[in-house]
């Protein structure tokens, strides 16, 4: 019996990588569920009692460090950001937005 497919796997870019990105994806809102454990300084929450990881007034994450962009809270960021693939089109959409059409080029380290 052959195995279908996984058409959001076969949809990521592998040439796309965050090393050539400004952390845009840092900028989106983020829902957080029941199940996330971020502190509770980094925690908005609406009038309808959703919460969601705050933003800085620059409209970053509050968890992004600024001067590495980086996540301060990587091994507890919420679920939805472990889910975001890194090159998937949702990603690449985004940089789109970002970017406009001149896309930043990979930046190797050694």
């Amino acid at each position: 019996m052959s195995k279908s497919p996984d058409n959001y796997a076969e949809s990521v870019d592998p040439s796309v990588h965050c090393t050539s990105c400004e952390a845009v994806c840092c900028r989106l809102t983020v829902v957080l569920m029941p199940d996330d454990h971020v502190p509770e300084w980094l925690i908005e929450h609406d009038d309808h009692g959703m919460e969601t990881l705050a933003k800085g007034e620059d409209g970053w994450c509050a968890a992004l460090d600024p001067l590495t962009m980086r996540c301060t809270i990587y091994a507890d960021r919420p679920g939805i950001c472990r889910k975001y693939a890194m090159g998937s089109p949702s990603c690449r959409d985004e940089r789109r937005k970002w970017y406009g059409n001149t896309l930043p080029t990979p930046v190797v380290l050694s």
